[in-house]
């Protein structure tokens, strides 16, 4: 039976040793040089066993790593007449420089590339033309936009209805259209009387209220209906326009 070894492919030597480093949960201001080195050469000797081709950098590392080996085992004290020998600074001091620099730049690009995918999954309603409205002037009688949305959020206030968020990793389904909640409203209002906003939306989600708030707004911009507040943030009471009334 034939065996397959599988080994993981680094972008090069930095990220190797990175590599070596977080699976040991070791700390990398105090590396252990005489297990990370050994566990570096290793991996290039599985390289070579595989007939893979080992690139220079990655040797260049090994050495680097052997060295500063041999210097941490070099006495500190002189056999001679027991004094402390003047030795440089950590021979690992310049590695770690390098490493913790090679670190943060690829967290910075994982970062990047978490944003990229994230993006990569939105897509933006095309850009639409509103030249023809440019000159039209839409009134709204009795209260403003400000209040509209103040009397909005305090009816969620009311039925305790917590903002959700979308999954965009996922395409949402559409459960109510605006196309459904202008015909409930425009067959509510040919009945002959004007409909309150809170009773439209009574035992409604907080999908179905967006639906419906959003509809009101479409019929005021088509002057289908008029939409009053007695007094700021009460209900809203909605009538349909009489024919020829503005």
């Amino acid at each position: 039976m034939d065996y397959k070894v599988m080994i993981d492919v680094f972008e090069g030597p930095m990220d190797l040793l990175l590599h070596l480093i977080d699976r040991a949960e070791l700390d990398i201001y105090d590396i252990p040089i005489n297990e990370i080195a050994s566990q570096f050469v290793e991996y290039i000797r599985k390289m070579e066993e595989l007939n893979l081709d080992v690139a220079s950098e990655f040797l260049v590392m090994a050495a680097t790593l052997l060295e500063i080996k041999s210097k941490m085992l070099l006495p500190k004290i002189d056999k001679e007449d027991g004094e402390p020998l003047e030795i440089e600074e950590d021979p690992r001091a310049e590695l770690i420089k390098r490493l913790v620099e090679y670190k943060r730049y690829k967290n910075a690009a994982d970062e990047l590339r978490n944003f990229e995918d994230l993006h990569l999954k939105v897509f933006y309603r095309p850009k639409e033309d509103f030249f023809e409205y440019k000159d039209e002037q839409i009134t709204l009688e009795g209260f403003d936009l400000y209040s509209l949305y103040e009397t909005f959020n305090s009816i969620l206030k009311r039925r305790n209805i917590e903002p959700k968020f979308l999954n965009i990793t996922e395409i949402q389904r559409e459960e109510y259209t605006l196309e459904g909640c202008i015909l409930d409203i425009k067959e509510r209002l040919n009945k002959g009387h004007p409909i309150k906003f809170s009773n439209l939306i009574e035992n409604s989600n907080l999908g179905e209220i967006i639906a419906y708030f959003l509809s009101i707004l479409e019929l005021i911009d088509v002057k289908y209906i008029n939409v009053v507040q007695e007094i700021d943030f009460a209900d809203l009471i909605i009538f349909r326009k009489l024919e020829g009334e503005q």
